[in-house]
């Protein structure tokens, strides 16, 4: 008598898995690594020198899928889709977190000694002006400038984290600026170099 072969099961489609992630399944969250790990990775390490750095990010995009998937939406996108989006915002944490660290141990190293004095005041208004006149530009234009003023990121670094086209991050930052200009010209405020800084972002 002749063996009946076994055919292999088929692979879950995409919104199956989708719908089993969602629901909680831990097999569905193994199946989507292994599925779209490498697609985050390569976001991750197109944009991120360390390529340790890029593989935490990874790490960290399907822990916060998993412990988030409650508000993915499979009516409103795909899984990958979501999944990518996560790893831009985990991209960017990254890379706030490294430019803290490198301006902190630059400006240790630059000090010739521990000083007592407090931060420059003239500083502390500039940095609160430019955040208080940031949190009324819409969400688009703040975020392009915060990522180029806090971050000092290069126009092509803010499209590489964000996803968005090089030409309207560009605009999104000139249009920013001219707000940020015209209230600055009502409120009789200037900015201080480092806010004016802004406008020569690369």
């Amino acid at each position: 008598m002749t063996a009946v072969r076994q055919e292999p099961d088929p692979p879950p489609t995409d919104d199956d898995l989708a719908q089993r992630f969602r629901a909680g399944d831990e097999t569905a969250l193994r199946e989507a690594y292994d599925r779209y790990g490498r697609a985050v990775l390569h976001l991750a390490t197109s944009t991120l020198v360390n390529r340790s750095d890029a593989e935490d990010v990874t790490q960290a995009t399907f822990v916060a899928a998993w412990l988030g998937r409650d508000t993915f939406d499979p009516d409103k996108g795909s899984l990958i889709g979501w999944l990518l989006g996560i790893g831009r915002r985990k991209v960017i944490d990254r890379i706030r977190a490294s430019a803290r660290e490198t301006r902190v141990v630059e400006t240790v190293r630059q000090l010739p000694e521990p000083v007592s004095t407090g931060p420059d005041p003239d500083a502390v208004v500039d940095r609160l002006v430019v955040a208080d006149e940031l949190a009324r530009l819409p969400e688009d234009q703040r975020r392009m400038l915060e990522l180029a003023f806090y971050d000092d990121l290069t126009h092509q670094q803010i499209s590489a984290v964000t996803g968005v086209p090089l030409g309207t991050v560009k605009s999104h930052i000139r249009r920013g600026m001219a707000s940020l200009k015209r209230r600055w010209e009502v409120d009789g405020a200037a900015p201080g170099p480092r806010a004016a800084g802004l406008s020569g972002a690369r």
